[in-house]
């Protein structure tokens, strides 16, 4: 016999409250013998937080920069004549496996075609240009070969080395992407390789034949002349940084007769103007007017606005192409990485190149490959205190992580090494204060007025450069592979 009521389905208690029943929170404050919490927060006034922005980074080479004031907001660095223009690197196009062309404008990188203008025989000299593989292990030149060819590396690792007095092999360097062997001979005589090259990697090289190089200047007098006038200043007396020389005497006696000279200036020097970043703020009255308490909307709007625009700025000062470090460090400031990751042999030699740096900035990706290879030969890196914090250093100097050193599509990043300030011709970071309405340093924030919408708004915009002051105050220990290798 079924209940009343039901469809002839088993007996239900309905008292118990189903599931329905039990979400219902009207059900469930009747039943309740106290106020219940959420009910109670309606009264409360609750304690909050400023606004949290988890883009916000250390920051640390803005911090760690010596900054300039610059009137005028151009900032002029002199510096003495220099004879043996550095190296730069040449770009390539590619249409396919075999047709690699390098772009004719970027063979003015390579000292003895700096400054050419003769776009014509640029691309006469970049069409004589030819492709070959190079496998690993082969060996491109021989030391005490003639140099009769010029090399340019597209694609690969050429590690170049030396018989050394006892007859041992010898590493003296590493070519990679986008740089030449055997350039530096052109203007010579008979020249020869002071070294031997061996590929550490598979290859692609562009060659062109010295031959064709010296018909091609026998038909354009302005090659011609533009060679000669190179040879001519490579037999310039010069320094040991390839700079003018001035002649001095030492450890004579009596009375002989000094000869005399004077320093001098290079007649275009190079001048950095200020950059900046800008965006504007909208604020709707309605916001400001009646949502500032217990905080201030539209200081809290600069606030963040502010840590996105010193975010962007240290972008700018590592990867601008005008004045970003990571495309101004001279091309003689550069090494590769002798194997791949960042071993404690690398960044010796990147400390090497310079006098006094005082920081190195990299991934923290890849501060974490160079303790791998610390870890894999029992070495502890120590710690420098910088800013209140204790921070990883190698040889005494900080080595602080940097975000905004890209990571490449190969896995690899660059480690940039400073010296700074202008007492120690290093590098500087520019700026110019008491600009009108100034909010920070370098960085003001404009009234623009109120539109027809009600919303108020603010022009914000920061100022700002950098300028390296002599070529070895910044150097790069570049391809830095990132990647964990399998053990």
């Amino acid at each position: 016999m079924s209940v009343p009521g039901s469809a002839g389905g088993p007996a239900t208690d309905e008292s118990a409250p189903g599931p329905a029943a039990r979400a219902d929170p009207s059900s469930a404050a009747e039943r309740s013998t106290s106020l219940g919490t959420r009910a109670a927060r309606q009264l409360a006034t609750t304690t909050k937080s400023a606004p949290q922005m988890r883009a916000i980074s250390s920051r640390w080479l803005l911090r760690t920069l010596p900054w300039v004031d610059v009137r005028g907001a151009t900032y002029r660095v002199n510096r003495r004549l220099t004879l043996r223009p550095g190296r730069g690197r040449v770009r390539f196009e590619q249409n396919g496996a075999d047709d690699i062309r390098v772009v004719p404008a970027t063979l003015t990188e390579l000292p003895a075609l700096r400054g050419y203008r003769d776009t014509a025989v640029l691309k006469e000299i970049a069409s004589r240009f030819r492709v070959r593989e190079v496998r690993a292990g082969e060996v491109l030149f021989e030391a005490g070969r003639p140099v009769t060819e010029t090399y340019l590396v597209v694609h690969g690792r050429f590690t170049r080395y030396a018989t050394g007095r006892y007859g041992e092999e010898e590493v003296v360097g590493v070519v990679t992407d986008g740089e030449g062997l055997g350039d530096e001979a052109v203007h010579r005589t008979g020249p020869r390789w002071p070294t031997s090259a061996r590929a550490g990697t598979a290859a692609v090289v562009l060659v062109l034949r010295r031959d064709d190089l010296t018909e091609l200047a026998g038909r354009a007098p302005s090659l011609a002349g533009h060679l000669a006038a190179h040879a001519e200043r490579q037999r310039r007396p010069v320094n040991r940084e390839g700079e003018a020389g001035l002649p001095v005497q030492a450890g004579h006696t009596g009375e002989p007769e000094l000869t005399g000279g004077f320093v001098d200036y290079e007649l275009s020097p190079r001048e950095y103007e200020l950059s900046l970043t800008q965006t504007v703020l909208g604020v709707h009255t309605r916001i400001s007017d009646l949502y500032s308490d217990p905080m201030d909307q539209t200081r809290e709007q600069l606030r963040l606005t502010v840590e996105e625009i010193r975010e962007r700025q240290e972008w700018e000062l590592v990867n601008n192409r005008e004045f970003g470090l990571l495309h101004n460090i001279d091309h003689g400031q550069r090494i590769s990485t002798s194997t791949g990751p960042p071993t404690p042999a690398d960044l010796d030699e990147l400390l090497s190149m310079r006098r006094g740096t005082r920081l190195l900035l990299a991934h923290p990706k890849a501060i974490t490959a160079f303790f791998r290879q610390c870890n894999r030969r029992g070495l502890v890196p120590g710690t420098a205190r910088a800013g209140g914090h204790q921070v990883p250093a190698w040889r005494g100097v900080p080595i602080f992580p940097c975000g905004k050193i890209p990571v490449g599509e190969r896995h690899t990043s660059s480690i940039i090494a400073l010296r700074t300030g202008e007492a120690d011709q290093g590098v500087v970071g520019l700026y110019q204060t008491g600009i009108p309405e100034e909010f920070e340093p370098g960085l003001n924030v404009r009234f623009m007025g109120i539109d027809t919408a009600a919303i108020v708004r603010y022009l914000v915009t920061a100022y700002y450069s950098l300028a390296i002051l002599v070529p070895d105050a910044a150097g790069a220990l570049e391809n830095v592979q990132i990647g964990r290798s399998a053990d």
